[in-house]
């Protein structure tokens, strides 16, 4: 009887029962949570749905014990933060047909309240207006205290911490941080390079240098080339697709895709749909086929793609992490995709183009790393590292374009600068082209450059390599960050130093300027000579001056075979000149200065001995190419008054006087706005070069002698040991 009984209890169902709350909201989280790079996606799109320029991301432990966002979004109203953290509470929809024409990245107010049910979450936030912002930490979807007023940057911090510490087998298959991490810097690039008018980075805790570090830019190029590097931005070509047929399909695509030389062992495809990051396996799947079909090696490719949609045709609603959407005549759009992709395949397999490649020595920037990294065996032996006092912290990167004063300006972009601005691309091109080895057989040249590394300071050679450049003082001087010390750097004493030493090294291996306009010697010459002039409208010394133009243009036609084998200075028959030498790669000198350069080669080189005629000519060329202030006033501040004129105007004003007609008119002053706007374009192409050409050239080229450490080229106006002594006595 007992065992009937036993068994009868057995077959009952067993009972349903309610869970409690606590433990609904932590499964649901570890559904959306589902590992740190879920979190940091989550955070991510809330800063661009805040409309953010910058956002910089710090993990530890690959997201387990710390993963920190910020961003300098709108920021979050203080009414707003008691119930910030609560189960679908947004303020990106109000009712259900809103996901119908939904265009942020977030909408079910899911993610901020998953975290707090699996992490300590604490948010810091200010908006506009706002004297002081506030700062609240967070639990079970909570408040955990008021919101204090806080010291705050523009935007929102969001802070996760101790992530899963409640979801011990969780944490447990999460151990590797590594594999962690390398999710997360995968995830911020694909970023990087879709929303190119958004600033990313990414780094560990405590690393002084970012994993992602990307600019805002306006080419997609460059933030590819920026992101993934040179040699994948190189192989890649753009594909565009277009349908406007509402019986089948209404989308637009662009994008790159890899051509035949680009080599990887696994695909990586970059794919938003409607600037929505997600993951599509039928469209992946196809485009594999198709590069498996059309490239003989079958190579896995790379791809970027960027659908644009309807908001109506997709739906977003179908995966607990948005990873997925569900799109309207989702079959149609992929054969179309598909077949642009082959005929684009095709087309460029036709012809392949090879890059040629050099053998080259290890640069002197390699050869000082290698050094410093044997003098600091504690920087390569992991983690754990000396704890350096605050007062000696560095905390810019030479290599990281955060520390820069331009990131804190915001300037609106020039159409001459947006070409190719990305600094990486720049860097890149600097460094391919490596000071040759093979300088002409003179013992004069060899002369001059031993004399150069000779006379090297090896204090200001370490500055120079490892500066970190934080913008313009003044029209002369740039500000140059080294450690912890802040100094001032003569930039045209810089420049003109520096090409000096780079006609040396590249003597007789110099590409070449083509003059769209070949400019005659004689008028040059002319033109320097009455500049030099004290009274420049004086006709007294016009005859004298031409005679003296043509002694040097026939002096230079004869020299002209030197120059151009030598120097690349192309001098024509009829004296006129044509050719000028590259000294920098993305770099061309001011053409306003070109007749004091051609009156130097006449006048003040010695034509008979070897070794100074090759130092004056280097040195004219150095001082030619030496990055002056342009020749215009710079219009920014008190530099406008020299483009306004004074103009006669009638006075509208009523008077009650009867004088003459000419009592009405007054003086105004008129700004000269097509000079206003030369001058700006000038001048921010200066500054552009000097922070993206000279700078890095002179951390692979430049030897600074030792005169420069005493003639006021480098003064040091700060040290952080320093100023922390005076805030200690304060």
């Amino acid at each position: 009887m007992e065992e009937e009984e036993e068994e009868q209890v057995a077959t009952e169902p067993p009972k349903i029962h309610r869970l409690d709350e606590s433990v609904v909201n932590r499964i649901a989280a570890g559904e959306v949570i589902q590992r740190p790079v879920s979190a940091v996606k989550e955070l991510v799109e809330n800063s661009l749905d805040a409309h953010s320029s910058s956002i910089n991301v710090v993990v530890k432990d690959g997201g387990l014990k710390l993963i920190q966002v910020s961003d300098d979004g709108h920021g979050i109203r203080y009414e707003d933060l008691p119930i910030l953290c609560e189960r679908h509470t947004t303020s990106k929809l109000s009712s259900f047909e809103d996901l119908q024409s939904i265009k942020s990245m977030g909408f079910r107010g899911e993610a901020l309240a998953s975290m707090t049910y699996v992490a300590h979450v604490t948010v810091t936030t200010i908006t506009k207006g706002q004297l002081h912002g506030y700062r609240v930490s967070y639990k079970d979807g909570v408040m955990e205290n008021e919101p204090k007023a806080c010291a705050a940057v523009k935007g929102t911090q969001i802070m996760i911490e101790n992530l899963f510490y409640n979801m011990s087998a969780r944490r447990k298959n999460l151990q590797n941080s590594a594999d962690d991490y390398s999710k997360i810097v995968d995830l911020l690039s694909r970023f990087a390079i879709h929303h190119t008018s958004v600033s990313f980075s990414c780094r560990k805790h405590g690393a002084g240098r970012a994993d992602v570090s990307s600019v805002a830019t306006l080419s997609r190029i460059d933030a590819i080339r920026s992101v993934y590097g040179v040699s994948v931005a190189r192989s890649l070509m753009k594909v565009e697709a277009l349908d406007n047929d509402p019986s089948s399909s209404v989308f637009q695509m662009d994008g790159f895709i890899s051509n035949s030389e680009y080599v990887a062992k696994k695909i990586t495809m970059v794919l938003f749909i409607n600037d929505r990051l997600v993951d599509c396996t039928a469209l992946k799947r196809a485009l594999e086929i198709v590069y498996a079909a059309t490239l003989p090696k079958a190579s896995k490719p790379f791809i970027y793609m960027s659908i644009v949609l309807p908001p109506e045709h997709v739906d977003v609603n179908v995966h607990p992490t948005k990873r997925e959407v569900s799109l309207l005549n989702q079959e149609v759009i992929i054969e179309k995709i598909q077949s642009v992709v082959e005929s684009r395949l095709r087309s460029s397999n036709e012809t392949q183009i090879f890059q040629e490649q050099t053998v080259e020595p290890p640069s002197s920037s390699q050869m000082i790393s290698s050094k410093d990294s044997n003098r600091n065996p504690l920087a390569s032996a992991g983690s754990k590292s000396q704890k350096v006092p605050v007062n000696k912290m560095v905390r810019t990167d030479s290599s990281d374009p955060a520390g820069r004063l331009h990131s804190y300006l915001h300037a609106e972009p020039r159409g001459h600068l947006e070409k190719n601005t990305s600094l990486t691309a720049v860097r890149s091109s600097v460094r391919q082209r490596r000071n040759p080895k093979e300088t002409a057989d003179l013992s004069s040249i060899q002369e001059l450059i031993a004399e150069i590394d000779s006379n090297c300071h090896s204090g200001m050679l370490d500055i120079v390599r490892h500066c970190t450049y934080i913008g313009m003082a003044d029209d002369v001087f740039a500000l140059l960050q080294h450690d912890t010390h802040l100094y001032l750097a003569n930039v045209v004493s810089l420049s003109k130093e520096l090409m000096y030493q780079q006609v040396l090294r590249r003597f007789a291996h110099f590409n070449a300027i083509q003059l769209s306009n070949p400019a005659p010697l004689k008028e040059l010459i002319v033109l320097a000579l009455k500049e030099g002039d004290t009274d420049p409208e004086s006709t007294e010394n016009d005859e004298l001056n031409e005679k003296i133009a043509e002694m040097n243009t026939e002096l230079l036609k004869q020299k002209a075979d030197l120059v151009e084998e030598y120097f690349s200075i192309h001098i024509d028959k009829d004296g006129n000149l044509s050719r000028l030498p590259v000294i920098l790669d993305q770099y061309t000198p001011d053409m306003d200065r070109v007749p004091e350069f051609v009156l130097c080669l006449g006048n003040d080189v010695d034509w008979e001995e070897e070794k100074k005629c090759f130092q004056v000519i280097s040195a004219a060329l150095g001082n030619f190419y030496a990055m002056h202030p342009p020749m215009l006033p710079n219009p920014s501040g008190d530099g406008l008054q020299f483009y306004q004129k004074r103009k006669l105007v009638r006075n509208n004003e009523g008077s009650l006087s009867c004088n003459t007609a000419a009592d009405d008119m007054v003086m105004e002053d008129e700004i000269e706005h097509e000079l206003v706007a030369e001058a700006e374009t000038a001048w921010a192409q200066r500054e552009w070069s000097i922070q993206h050409v000279l700078f890095p050239s002179m951390r692979l080229f430049f030897k600074p002698p030792n005169s420069m450490a005493t003639n006021g080229t480098f003064v040091r106006v700060a040290s952080l040991e320093k100023l922390y002594r005076i805030f200690e006595r304060c």
